[in-house]
């Protein structure tokens, strides 16, 4: 469910006060562990390290992020991938394909 538009986007204050202490053009990295902050024009141009219960994730802010929460730029889940002997298996396969493609493509351009 969203914020009521009477109320209007909540940002951290603590956040909103650290963006004005640093410099639009500077590379430093903001930490943050608010990530119900929602991104305003202010903060575009600005690379927030975003805390994702691990550690912190760097986000730059870019101007089709306004609106958005910056949770969304940090996942907190990591996802390995499906499959278990098969897939490898299958993944294996592909590989040598991919050398033998590979070797094949080099020979040729050597030969000419």
């Amino acid at each position: 469910m969203s914020r009521s538009l009477k109320k209007g986007p909540w940002t951290d204050p603590k956040l909103i006060k650290k963006i004005s202490k640093v410099r639009k053009g500077d590379r430093t990295v903001i930490k943050t562990w608010s990530r119900d902050s929602v991104i305003t024009p202010e903060m575009v141009g600005f690379t927030l390290g975003v805390h994702n219960g691990k550690e912190h994730t760097p986000v730059f802010l870019v101007e089709n992020m306004v609106g958005h929460k910056l949770g969304e730029f940090s996942p907190t889940r990591k996802f390995v991938r499906h499959g278990g002997k098969m897939q490898r298996e299958a993944e294996a396969a592909a590989a040598v394909a991919q050398k033998k493609q590979t070797e094949t493509a080099q020979t040729t351009l050597t030969k000419k």
